[in-house]
């Protein structure tokens, strides 16, 4: 199972991101083991913010995914390297998931890196995967996932993981 928020639905980048920690939250306080990462997007003088992922579940510290290139810099300022580190310690929590929830699927993932070997190996185990995707990447997002792919109203999205928690494995 893999539920997708529209970035543009939730307010944003942003917005999907507290719903999915707040999600997280709840159901880790429920005693669901959710793991996956979560980003954060602080305001930054030279860029327009900086980015980091807190990893759910590995108790280690928040990975910093973007980089300074500088003020008059026009290059992505995502460190890809970074994000490559942060799947890794994803995969690594899997074995304790019950559901994954991550930050997004986008340029890298379009690519084949970032966290598509975390949405795989999650799939591949049964477990229900909750994700944001940006306008800009929705076609390339549905093309990736088929059929697998649930659009979710941010309303719906904390019910539909429950409901997938309950769904019987495929």
């Amino acid at each position: 199972m893999l539920g997708w928020l529209d970035q543009a639905e939730t307010g944003g980048g942003d917005g999907a991101h507290r719903l999915m920690r707040e999600i997280a939250a709840t159901l880790g306080t429920e005693g669901v083991p959710v793991r996956g990462a979560i980003q954060t997007n602080q305001p930054a003088a030279n860029c327009h913010c900086d980015m980091s992922l807190e990893i759910l579940g590995d108790g280690g510290p928040e990975v910093v995914i973007s980089q300074d290139l500088g003020p008059s810099a026009t290059g992505c300022r995502l460190d890809a390297g970074a994000l490559e580190l942060a799947a890794q310690r994803v995969l690594n929590t899997l074995p304790e998931a019950r559901l994954v929830v991550l930050n997004k699927y986008g340029k890298q993932e379009i690519m084949g890196r970032g966290m598509v070997a975390v949405i795989a190996d999650a799939m591949d185990r049964d477990l229900p995967v909750l994700i944001s995707v940006a306008p800009e990447q929705q076609a390339e997002f549905l093309s990736f996932a088929g059929d697998l792919a649930v659009k979710l109203a941010p309303g719906d999205a904390a019910r539909w993981c429950r409901d997938a928690l309950q769904a019987p494995a495929a």
